[in-house]
């Protein structure tokens, strides 16, 4: 069981302005909770089911845990249709993997259904650096954090000033920009930065400065004018798994 007064706290973190001030975010539903069940993160409160916590209870040792029913899941949940437990977890401590294969660099995305799609397609190709400017939508936009599929748990997701970062980094930069060479015909290397500019505006022009290789993917139709920012980043990343196997 849970208080009127504790549910009343954490009801609180649906905005997500006490996320913010907590460092804190939420996940929701069966998937994304044992995903953060079997990750190296801090679970500070669940509210699940009883069926749910009773199938968990030993995972659960030493949380905060309460039974909820279906009215008290609601007053939680961010989603149209809760689905049986809630999590409050800590952020996760950033820290970058060493520079060996691709690192994703985001400018300015705004989407928060193509961030997280972004980061699950990162974790499908085995990428384990994005840096973000900014300005990009908060990976812990709580659709953020669901669209990931529990690839935030698994993805080193740095902020930072890109032209700084870009300007410290040793290794090739490709950028994907509709004037650029084609991708299936250009040599790539590993390791190396794959930017990826706003859906509207593409990449900036200060950050299209640190690009040392423009590349784009080959518009066969010839009628559209672009490709969504995640399903264009999820393509370049198979074109860049597949050119790195051939060398």
């Amino acid at each position: 069981m849970i208080s009127k007064a504790r549910l009343k706290e954490l009801s609180l973190y649906k905005q997500q302005k006490y996320c913010d001030d907590d460092h804190v975010f939420v996940v929701e539903g069966v998937k994304m909770a044992e995903e953060a069940l079997s990750a190296n993160v801090t679970i500070r409160s669940v509210c699940g089911t009883s069926a749910w916590v009773e199938a968990h209870r030993q995972a659960l040792q030493g949380v905060e845990c309460h039974e909820v029913n279906g009215e008290e899941l609601d007053r939680l949940s961010g989603l149209r249709a809760p689905n049986e437990v809630w999590m409050l977890l800590d952020r996760l401590a950033v820290a970058p993997p060493a520079d060996e294969g691709l690192t994703l660099v985001l400018d300015h995305l705004q989407d928060p259904g193509n961030m997280g799609t972004i980061i699950r397609t990162a974790d499908w190709f085995g990428i384990r650096r994005i840096v973000c400017s900014p300005d990009s939508v908060s990976c812990y936009n709580p659709k953020v954090v669901q669209a990931t599929m529990g690839g935030i748990f698994r993805t080193s997701i740095e902020v930072a000033d890109l032209c700084q970062w870009l300007a410290a980094y040793r290794h090739p930069v490709y950028g994907a920009l509709l004037d650029g060479s084609n991708v299936y015909a250009t040599p790539l290397q590993l390791p190396s930065a794959l930017v990826i500019g706003n859906e509207s505006r593409g990449i900036s022009q200060a950050v299209q400065k640190f690009v040392s290789q423009r590349i784009a993917i080959p518009n066969y139709g010839g009628t559209c004018e672009s490709l969504n920012a995640s399903v264009a980043t999820a393509i370049l990343c198979a074109a860049f798994a597949e050119g790195i196997s051939r060398l």
